[in-house]
């Protein structure tokens, strides 16, 4: 079984333009982001727009920021569920991380999850555990682990190497040293002790700095 070709496929096929197509690809955290037409224009107009646990989608009425479409969603056990995270959840892909699995956490089910809504698990051997080793860090001896934000980053540039990607809502660019983090929803809350975002911002400049995505402020 080829776990990332698999993978690789059903994301395609939430392609929001040509379902199976992905030519280019979005993907939003969760920083504040301030209002920009031109950015939701460039979120909304890719052909698969990527959230991350505590999302927030643009609504009628008020300024865009961050576009209206979450075609693919990853998500981890600990979410803040927000008003848009289960609105019109039949047709997204929750894909649910789990990288403290590695080190032997137990499983745990977010109590407020839909009966009748499936998820798929990001496999922690072909995605998480490269993506740790290409942080550099010490993620086996330290039980260290990536955010969910660069997990979904490292995806799309996996799944689809060739695709036009373009990142926003990552605030550990600016700010590596940041102890907490301020989310466009919800109150702040600290960053776990698990990662290390300073190495993060590294990574995803490189990308940045190679071509192989662009940075929407």
């Amino acid at each position: 079984m080829n776990a990332l070709g698999d993978l690789r496929a059903l994301v395609a096929a939430y392609s929001a333009t040509d379902p199976g197509r992905v030519g280019s690809v979005a993907v939003v955290g969760n920083a504040p982001l301030a209002p920009s037409d031109a950015r939701a224009d460039e979120i909304d107009a890719a052909d698969l727009a990527i959230r991350v646990n505590s999302f927030v989608l643009d609504s009628p009425g008020r300024p865009r920021a961050q576009g209206h479409r979450a075609d693919v969603v990853l998500f981890n056990r600990l979410l803040r569920a927000t008003p848009e995270f289960f609105t019109g959840y039949a047709a997204r892909l929750y894909l649910l991380v789990e990288p403290m699995r590695m080190h032997g956490n137990r499983e745990l089910w977010p109590t407020s999850w839909p009966p009748d809504l499936g998820l798929v698990p990001v496999p922690n051997r072909e995605v998480t555990a490269p993506l740790s080793e290409l942080l550099g860090v010490p993620w086996r001896e330290q039980r260290l682990a990536p955010t969910t934000g660069t997990m979904a980053c490292y995806l799309a540039l996996t799944l689809f190497p060739e695709t036009d990607a373009v990142f926003t809502g990552f605030s550990f660019l600016d700010a590596p040293d940041q102890t907490r983090w301020q989310h466009q929803w919800g109150d702040s809350c600290r960053v776990g002790r698990e990662h290390r975002i300073g190495s993060e911002a590294v990574l995803m400049r490189s990308w940045l700095e190679s071509g192989q995505a662009r940075f929407l402020r």
